[in-house]
């Protein structure tokens, strides 16, 4: 039977990087830690480290014996979460991981439905690349990805897209931008100044379709990766911003922009992947629900 201690040795030399630092953390002896790790490999039969000059790398199979300790201590915290703060008798944890180019205030909207659910739960939200948190879904630290993308088929993640709803694209910008360019959109938009969401995101991709698509070259001033950014470089004037039509009143509202136009033909669609491929989580239903009967009801 595993030994979970000697585990728990091996799973903190990794997270402090070395046995050093490890003992520090643990207030353990290093020879203590090691003989403990040495023990572990020895009842797995395998190394899980090699040494590389003066630094411990994990093997390959210390790489599958990582993924599963994270499992194990990330829910021997909750438990402890649990037991420490009454939460059982509160609800349970919804851990969700939202895309970093999904709208903020998208995001919110569609997680309030769980958060008011009857039964109440304990929200756990992460905002990262898709790659990462598609990677923790892989190993169930997450129980539900919002994203503008589904989950590429080339990670092996088994874990299935349902789509939350669709939302065409509108193009805003400061009200002096918009006397000049709100007649004749969207031929106005030709070398006029624009804002760029970032390269690889669904919402550039859109945009440039669609630009390519009615023939136009607007004089790109700046490229954002952070899109609430760039809605505040587009409030101060600098340029005509996109913005996924489900947000746009909200976006008028907050930077006090207006809308020049905006195109329903090419859309940006946003996701709840999750390990379920029929959606039974009431958290995750709620989302789902929520989405399609009141965000992207139009």
């Amino acid at each position: 039977m595993l030994n979970y201690k000697q585990l728990y040795y091996f799973w903190n030399v990794v997270k402090s990087g070395g046995v050093i630092r490890a003992s520090e953390r643990l207030n353990i002896t290093p020879q203590t830690i090691s003989h403990q790790v040495g023990e572990l490999e020895k009842s797995l039969d395998t190394h899980l480290f090699r040494r590389v000059g003066k630094r411990l790398e994990l093997t390959q199979a210390g790489e599958v014996v990582l993924s599963r300790a994270d499992d194990i201590f990330q829910i021997g915290n909750e438990i402890e979460l649990l037991v420490r703060d009454g939460a059982v008798s509160e609800g349970f944890f919804f851990r969700v991981g939202v895309v970093d180019t999904v709208p903020k205030s998208m995001a919110y909207q569609l997680l309030s439905a769980a958060v008011n659910l009857s039964e109440p739960i304990r929200l756990i939200c992460h905002n990262d690349k898709p790659d990462r948190l598609f990677g923790e879904l892989a190993i169930h630290h997450l129980d539900l990805v919002i994203a503008d993308q589904t989950l590429p088929r080339e990670l092996g993640v088994k874990a299935y897209n349902h789509e939350l709803g669709q939302s065409g694209v509108s193009f805003c910008a400061s009200p002096s931008l918009y006397k000049a360019l709100k007649e004749n959109f969207p031929q106005s938009l030709q070398n006029a100044p624009f804002l760029m969401p970032s390269e690889g995101t669904s919402l550039r991709a859109v945009v440039n379709q669609w630009l390519s698509k009615n023939q136009l070259r607007p004089k790109i001033v700046a490229e954002f990766e952070d899109t609430s950014l760039l809605k505040a470089f587009g409030h101060s004037g600098l340029g005509v911003f996109p913005v996924p039509s489900v947000i746009a009143e909200e976006v008028v509202r907050q930077y006090g922009v207006m809308v020049i136009g905006s195109s329903k033909v090419e859309t940006i669609k946003f996701f709840a992947v999750s390990h379920e491929r029929r959606l039974k989580h009431p958290a995750v239903l709620a989302v789902r629900n929520l989405a399609r009967t009141n965000l992207f009801q139009e």
